[in-house]
């Protein structure tokens, strides 16, 4: 069987590949052990100078395969989960070359701010995304609101975020969110050649250039994350989460008392 995420190295440039289409690319517990190790991988690649990351199929990543949402198979706790969760994308910084996200079809939830962490984000023509996290109880929490915010503004993050709506490709362009919209036909060819234009300059300077924007970002990004871990850990155990559960199972209007 073919490994759900897939891992290739093309002279200077390496291509990530979400690679589960019948699941619309909607990462599980398996996937992310790969894609964290990958990241890890390329922290030791001398030869890599740009990163790719690509889906297989119709749509880049459909944010959390909700068939394995509730079961934990590992026993860790939610805090546990998440610090592991963080800990793995967060090496996306720790890399000293940046990553391409070619993005077609939808990016949702997790995986749609997991693309917001890389450098550079292109999008195929009919491209969607969306946060839904408000509507199952929950907050974002892999570092979105952050790079949202940074990106768009409080007034835009605010309604992706508290909406749950979908954002179309022409709208996320007109924000920044992506910094190209190609033909779906093309969006192979031109992240390919976005990476061989990085991959041509002198690697030091790229890796200098980045880190002068890290510095702009990055603290900003991880202080909102660390607000993530702690209060998606209380949302977790709160009064308000529990109604919301029962309230869904039970058939009747929620009566939340904001705690």
């Amino acid at each position: 069987m073919a490994d759900k995420v897939v891992f290739e190295v093309k002279g200077p440039i390496a291509v990530i590949s979400n690679n589960n289409p019948a699941k619309r690319n909607a990462f599980d517990d398996d996937m992310d052990v790969l894609l964290f190790d990958i990241l890890a991988e390329l922290k030791d690649r001398k030869d890599v100078r740009v990163v790719i990351w690509r889906g297989e199929g119709e749509v880049w990543s459909a944010g959390r395969d909700t068939a394995v949402i509730g079961h934990n198979a590992t026993k860790l706790s939610h805090h546990e989960l998440m610090t592991r969760g963080h800990r793995g994308i967060l090496q996306i910084f720790d890399l000293d070359i940046p990553i391409v996200a070619a993005i077609q079809g939808w990016a949702i939830g997790g995986s749609f701010q997991r693309a917001l962490l890389c450098d550079i984000r292109i999008a195929a023509e009919g491209t969607q995304f969306m946060l839904p996290e408000i509507g199952y109880g929950v907050i974002p929490d892999t570092g979105g609101m952050g790079r949202l915010y940074q990106i768009c503004g409080t007034g835009v993050a605010s309604d992706l975020i508290l909406t749950g709506r979908v954002m179309k490709v022409e709208e996320a362009y007109a924000h920044g969110i992506v910094s190209r919209v190609v033909a779906l036909e093309t969006l192979d060819d031109t992240a390919l050649e976005i990476a061989e234009k990085i991959a041509s300059a002198p690697m030091v300077t790229v890796k200098m250039a980045r880190r002068v924007l890290q510095h702009l970002s990055e603290p900003g990004i991880r202080s909102s994350m660390e607000d993530e871990l702690v209060y998606q850990t209380f949302i977790n155990k709160s009064a308000d989460f529990a109604e919301f559960k029962a309230s869904k199972a039970e058939g009747r209007e929620p009566d939340y008392s904001g705690n």
